[in-house]
């Protein structure tokens, strides 16, 4: 007799025997028995013949398998043989019904490596959603707190939390513009917030059961959601919930308690950060995080430290609720004096007062008194002292500054801090201007009524869309009220003396604007990297050449960087002479720091991914600089012609013009003067080096080094013949403007060779071009070189030259011709013999190198 085989080997022969049977079956009645048979190894009914042990080995080591083969055969015969109604019960019931982490990772691997689009993805498409729509997640969840699963290793545990928080992206990568609603961030993690209310609903029963649960992946899911950026999702469905299960539920505190301790540390501000911001009231955080503050080091650091002092773009409501939370409890009061000792010292601090954004000094500022706010009066006594040197400190620091709203903001503080403190019975009092920013402030002082708390928790359960501001204005003081009444009650009382005034002419007056020009070279580098203020980046684009000629040791610290964002910069703002402007200070940048700056444009003018504008804006630049350098310095701190044109174009009074007077006294002098004899009139010019003669070489010769290596976008030899054109009347310039160099001769030879490839080009420019660029060699380089280095090529180019001579007069001569023969032929032919005989004397008028080059001036 045979021995009873075991569970294991039993439920592995059955499987594979089915597997072998939907691989090789054709008939209709086979396949749907097989398929109950898998599917029977999921049920648990009194009705089953499936003994558990057997389903749980098929669901250890079967079932995923058995997933993976139906999804591979998913277009197979067999399926078509089904019914609508068979594949819905039998083929998705298989997904369904089975351990839904499983099913999550089958589904997910199979829509990522299926085409899109096609029957198969749609059909995992559907019962994906299904899944979803079934509360199988709550199932997935649930068997992880009861551990009832099988034990899997850290790998598959973080596969399995990346597949279930990264479904919606995952879905979007596959399934593009066919994406399901279900899918989209906005419904899943509302979605899965409510799975993890369910599940801790649950935990709570089990609790009170005296059943034991584990929270730990439910707390990863909840932080990999939070740290990916749904922390404002999943807190909008949980928060509500669990602010109001906790208010008279011990054990769902504990509950609540026992998840943010679970949560790993890397992902723990997030949490926080969006538990924070969905709560309404400081008492509901409380309940929810207990004293996990003063047990997780990183949960204090982020509450006490960087919410308050390195982050400041939370509201006012969140400063409230952050600071109610830790004056909430005895325990956890400690922490509001260490916040407030570091609030105090941020702010009378004179080098954050400088240089710390002011957004950053206001949001300070709010933190500081409404921290103030909740101490008692042991605490105020207590810390007298430091709050009146903070005040005292912070004071100084902050009407030393040049800035309104900074020295408003001290006032302000300052004032409320005496108020509080009651300095023996004075307070101070600082006559500024209300605005918004200081009634809020001042309000922070004043505690909300129980009308307004509830007016405000109201409002915090709106829809996020319709929240409007979240700390309601206070009415300005009476003092404030009065002064107010008191400016504006006459406007026209003093102004009756000035109506016979005659009225000044304004007609050449500038706009004034209400931004500063920077003053520094980094500061314009900032604006045009960073800054979105369209006056801000105007004023930084008129003010950096300037700045560049004053400041030449700072000028050579950044020109690499300045260059680089000059020549990548757009005018997003439709800047008046943005282009001249932009010009203007990469020339200032290049005469500064030539050798840096123009070999970081020379490389990048044979770069990948720049248009024909950029690698254009770089040779008109090095052109202008090189025409500057070769230029005598005749003013050494005067701005030059650009800067000029933009910021001097007018004087500050229409006639007032010194020079123009000066000019004017001068003639009348020299007129009414007799003189015997005239000597020197003007002293002889004083002899100045010639700046472009060192770096004449840098100049050049990268511009000859790449020119034969087509790229994808730019290719010189082929379709860019205005580069090319451009290029070569470039070296031509630079060549002329070498004359005298050492290096010449040099330049000359390699030159002639790069041209001489091209000498018979397609493009009319780019002939003219080279004409161009000979007549630079032959008039720049030293007589005595031309015989010695170009002696090979002298005669050739000489024959070249007559020849481009001689076809360029005939052209010009047979247009001449023929409009002498129209002007002919409309009078009456009286004529014609005299200018037939006539065209041809003046083709060769015009010999020699001179007269080429001046062929080529429309370049």
């Amino acid at each position: 007799m045979m021995q009873s085989l075991t569970p294991d080997v039993e439920v592995r022969l059955s499987v594979g025997q089915c597997v072998r049977t939907l691989t090789t079956s054709k008939e209709k009645e086979e396949v749907t028995k097989t398929l109950h048979t898998l599917t029977s190894y999921l049920d648990d009914g009194p009705q089953s013949t499936i003994t558990s042990a057997q389903r749980a080995e098929f669901s250890r080591a079967h079932y995923t398998r058995t997933l993976q083969f139906l999804i591979s055969n998913i277009n197979a015969d067999w399926l078509q043989l089904l019914t609508v109604a068979q594949c819905t019960e039998l083929w998705d019931g298989l997904f369904l019904r089975g351990p839904p982490d499983q099913t999550l990772l089958v589904l997910m691997d199979g829509i990522s490596s299926m085409s899109s689009p096609s029957a198969g993805l749609d059909r995992l498409v559907s019962i994906l959603e299904r899944f979803l729509q079934s509360g199988r997640l709550t199932v997935l969840l649930w068997t992880r707190c009861q551990g009832t699963g099988p034990s899997d290793s850290p790998q598959l545990r973080e596969t399995l939390l990346s597949r279930l928080v990264a479904l919606p992206d995952l879905t979007a990568n596959q399934l593009h513009h066919h994406n399901k609603t279900i899918f989209l961030p906005q419904q899943y993690y509302r979605l899965l917030a409510r799975e993890m209310l369910t599940v801790l609903e649950r935990t709570c029963q089990a609790l009170r059961d005296r059943k034991d649960c584990s929270l730990t992946f439910v707390a990863q899911a909840l932080g990999k959601a939070c740290v990916q950026g749904h922390s404002g999702l999943v807190f909008g469905v949980l928060a509500p919930h669990l602010s109001s299960c906790t208010l008279s539920d011990m054990v769902w505190q504990r509950v609540c308690w026992k998840l943010l301790e679970n949560v790993p540390e890397r992902w723990l501000e997030s949490v926080l950060t969006g538990m924070v911001q969905a709560v309404n009231r400081p008492d509901a955080l409380s309940r929810i995080m207990g004293n996990l503050v003063l047990k997780n080091k990183k949960a204090q650091f982020v509450i006490t430290h960087k919410l308050l002092l390195l982050q400041y773009k939370y509201e006012t409501r969140v400063l409230s609720i952050l600071l109610g939370y830790l004056a909430q409890d005895r325990e956890r009061r400690p922490l509001l004096i260490q916040v407030l000792r570091s609030l105090c010292q941020a702010w009378a601090n004179p080098s954050a007062v400088r240089h710390t954004p002011l957004e950053q000094q206001l949001y300070v500022s709010r933190a500081l008194l409404l921290c103030v706010g909740l101490l008692s009066d042991a605490e105020l006594q207590e810390l007298r002292s430091e709050l009146l040197q903070c005040m005292l400190g912070g004071m100084q620091s902050h009407l030393d500054s040049s800035v309104v709203r900074v020295r408003r903001m001290g006032m302000v503080v300052g004032e409320c801090l005496s108020s509080r403190m009651d300095v023996n019975g004075a307070k101070l009092k600082f006559e500024y201007e209300h605005d918004e920013e200081t009634e809020e402030l001042l309000s922070l002082m004043t505690p909300l009524s129980e009308e307004e708390t509830e007016l405000l928790d109201d409002r915090l359960d709106l829809p996020q869309g319709v929240k409007g501001k979240t700390v309601p204005s206070q009415a300005v003081p009476s003092q404030a009220a009065s002064v107010a009444q008191k400016s504006g009650a006459d406007p026209d009382s003093e102004l009756d003396s000035d109506d016979e005034l005659t009225p000044y002419d304004m007609s050449a007056d500038q706009e004034m604007s209400q931004a500063a020009p920077p003053r520094y070279l980094r500061d314009c580098l900032e604006a045009f990297l960073s800054s979105e203020d369209p006056v801000r980046v105007d004023l930084s684009l008129r003010a950096i050449e300037g700045l560049v000629r004053k400041n030449t040791s700072t000028a050579r610290e950044v020109s690499v960087e300045l260059s680089k964002v000059l020549l990548h910069m757009e005018d997003r703002y439709n800047t008046v002479g943005f282009l001249s402007l932009r010009q203007a200070a990469m020339v200032a940048l290049t005469v500064t720091d030539s050798v840096p700056v123009t070999e970081y444009l020379t490389t990048e003018f044979y770069s990948m991914n720049y248009s024909i504008r950029q690698r254009l804006d770089i040779l008109e630049v090095l052109i202008m600089s090189a025409q500057e350098l070769s230029q005598p310095i005749t003013d050494k701190g005067g701005p030059s012609k650009a800067i000029q044109r933009v910021t001097m174009n007018t004087p500050l009074y229409p006639g007032d013009d010194p020079i123009h007077w000066r000019q004017v006294v001068e003639r009348r002098i020299q007129s009414k003067t007799k003189r015997l004899s005239k000597g020197v009139t003007h002293p002889p010019a004083k002899p100045t080096p010639n700046r472009y003669a060192p770096v004449a070489g840098h100049f050049f010769f990268p511009l000859l080094r790449n020119y034969d290596r087509p790229q994808v976008t730019f290719d010189l030899l082929g379709g860019d013949h205005l580069v090319l054109g451009r290029l070569i009347h470039t070296l031509g310039l630079l060549m002329h403007l070498a004359v005298n160099a050492p290096v010449a001769t040099q330049m000359g030879r390699a030159l002639l060779d790069f041209v001489w490839a091209v000498r018979y080009h397609v493009d009319q420019m780019v002939r003219r071009g080279v004409l161009f660029a000979v007549c630079s060699v032959f008039l720049s380089m030293p007589s005595q070189s031309l015989l010695v280095e170009l002696s090979d090529q002298l005669f050739e180019t000489r024959a070249w030259l007559a020849g481009m001579t001689r076809r360029m007069w005939l052209k010009r001569a047979q247009s001449r011709m023929f409009m002498q023969l129209l002007s002919v032929c409309e009078s009456e032919n009286t004529h014609a013999h005299t200018h037939t005989h006539s065209w041809g004397e003046h083709c060769w008028e015009m010999e020699g190198i001179q007269d080429i080059l001046s062929c080529a001036d429309c370049l």
